[in-house]
């Protein structure tokens, strides 16, 4: 590169920098979740509050940081900052209730799960959801990026990718989870579980369709086993129904339904022989 050739590049470069007026503190955001969850949690730190006054600072804590994240993002819109905040630290109660009935989902449904502690720390599916909910009320609250910054944190740790839209209902199960992918206009009944590698996602990517509903509807207490891809706004799968692994589904289904494919059994022997 001759020295003359970057000069035009830097000039477009330094004038975006100056442009910038917002920006976003990653690192700090992520220590936020992690702090809610130790207190909505203990069993995720090591520093357990002993009085009532430790758990209201912590509490306020909590609020003046998540202000400052969101004023550090939109700082123009202060008023709106504090409605946000209020109104998640409010739903705090309901958080902590929904996630406690997805612990006991994912216990009672997997015989492996010694304990809701070994639940919370050690199961990735848990931690996915509990981002997802976090990031749903400030998505309802219509907060530009930070709640897809939180989902991302999750898939990276989890492997596991729920956008913040989707819709989720309470008692929801991933078990195992890696390669999970639920999309912005999902909705999800009470009592679902999924297993790894299951996508709910779109037909159609056109950016025209971003308004509309584009991933499926699954009703109360399906199950849908590794690898399954059901796709499509107007796919519905009907409550009671078991979805089995790798099967591919673009429309709807009745309640009970049972979709698998039948394996084919090969004699080994005969082959290697050539029969």
């Amino acid at each position: 590169m001759n020295t003359s050739e970057p000069q035009a590049f830097f000039d477009l470069i330094l004038d975006k920098h100056r442009q910038a007026t917002v920006g976003i503190d990653v690192e700090k955001l992520n220590k936020w979740v992690k702090d809610l969850l130790y207190f909505l949690f203990p069993v995720y730190s090591d520093v357990h509050l002993q009085e009532y006054g430790e758990i209201v600072s912590y509490y306020d804590e909590l609020k003046q940081n998540l202000r400052s994240i969101l004023v550090f993002n939109e700082p123009a819109a202060i008023e709106k900052t504090e409605a946000v905040v209020e109104d998640f630290f409010k739903q705090l109660p309901i958080l902590r209730e929904s996630l406690c009935q997805d612990i006991e989902a994912i216990f009672s449904g997997d015989p492996a799960a010694k304990s809701r502690e070994e639940v919370l720390v050690a199961y990735p599916g848990f931690y996915a959801i509990t981002a997802y909910r976090i990031a749903n009320i400030l998505y309802k609250n219509e907060v530009p990026l930070i709640p897809r910054l939180i989902s991302k944190n999750a898939h990276r740790l989890t492997g596991i990718d729920v956008h913040p839209g989707a819709r989720i209902g309470k008692g929801f199960c991933i078990d195992h989870g890696t390669g999970v992918v639920i999309g912005e206009t999902t909705d999800i009944g009470e009592n679902v579980k999924i297993y790894q590698g299951v996508t709910l996602g779109a037909l159609s990517v056109k950016k025209e369709d971003a308004s509309t509903k584009r991933h499926p509807t699954i009703e109360n207490n399906v199950v849908i086993y590794a690898g399954a891809t059901i796709l499509g706004g107007e796919t519905v799968i009907g409550s009671n129904s078991v979805i089995g692994g790798n099967v591919w589904i673009t429309q709807s289904l009745p309640p009970n339904s049972r979709v698998y494919y039948k394996a084919r059994l090969i004699d080994v022997t005969k082959k290697r022989n050539g029969l």
